[in-house]
């Protein structure tokens, strides 16, 4: 994710800084990688997240802030909170975020876990006093867009949605953000709020979503799960929220706490959930 993130700053015309470990810069596989950011014009500052040092150093050639670190190192953001405290010049925090919105789903294990943590940096970013922006993007079209929301049915070049069956989880019918996230990263309506990324046409059932890919292929798939067990892994746990209890739709985006990304920016073209499917029929 990182990478669309530097690329939208980048083309944005912003002075982007990627931080990167020594090691990173040399590394072999990364090397397509580097030269892509190369060709961006991005300035690679050496820092490690478990050196505080290189931390506030790299902190203090910047505004803004943009956390894009992965799952197993959320918890470590805290870091980067006292980085930016003592560097003392940050005008925007964007945690790692980047999904549902954590103060708002409940959920079970192991998903309860990495939301809890990610809930643990909120308030740590609350308790310092730091600008803030949290960008809430609920399901990404990339996680569950190319399998129908089919935990465990993997998705390879040529595979595309399942053909043949499809479950339902619960009764089916609970209701670009690098791009939003760059616009929002100086934009004082965005100021300590929340960011959804919820635009209209993207909001869409399972029931829906299956029906559209019916459509399309011209076959009926689907069949309908009664229950599911859970947890039955990460994927499994995350969508129990939201197919099962509809928590992404089931409360206002209140002006208090948070602002809609497309109405907030209207200029920016999404993609609808109908013309995404068009890639894999």
């Amino acid at each position: 994710m990182g990478k669309f993130i530097v690329e939208a700053s980048a083309k944005a015309g912003h002075d982007t800084y990627v931080l990167v470990t020594e090691s990173t810069l040399s590394n072999p596989t990364k090397a397509k990688l580097i030269e892509i950011f190369k060709s961006f014009g991005v300035t690679f500052l050496h820092g490690d997240l478990y050196d505080i040092e290189s931390l506030v150093k790299a902190m203090k050639q910047v505004d803004v802030v943009i956390s894009t670190v992965g799952h197993a190192v959320l918890a470590d953001q805290l870091n980067i909170i006292v980085a930016i405290k003592e560097a003392g010049n940050v005008m925007r925090f964007f945690p790692s975020e980047f999904g549902n919105d954590v103060d708002r789903l409940h959920t079970v294990d192991p998903a309860k876990t990495l939301f809890k943590t990610k809930v643990q940096i909120r308030r740590a970013v609350e308790a310092e006093g730091i600008p803030f922006t949290c960008v809430v993007n609920l399901y990404c079209a990339d996680f569950f867009l190319p399998n129908l929301a089919q935990p465990g049915h993997v998705v390879g070049p040529s595979a595309g949605p399942p053909k043949h069956k499809v479950i339902i989880l619960g009764d089916g019918n609970a209701k670009d953000f690098a791009t939003y996230t760059i616009k929002a990263v100086d934009d004082p309506k965005t100021l300590n709020k929340i960011l959804y990324i919820k635009p209209p046409h993207n909001i869409i059932t399972l029931n829906e979503l299956v029906s559209l890919w019916e459509k399309k292929t011209g076959k009926n798939l689907y069949t309908r799960g009664t229950k599911a067990t859970f947890p039955l892994n990460m994927a499994l746990s995350i969508s129990y929220p939201v197919f099962v209890k509809g928590e992404h739709t089931n409360f206002e985006i209140h002006p208090s706490f948070g602002v809609e990304a497309s109405q907030v920016y209207p200029d920016v073209k999404y993609t609808p959930v109908d013309e995404i499917l068009n890639y894999y029929v």
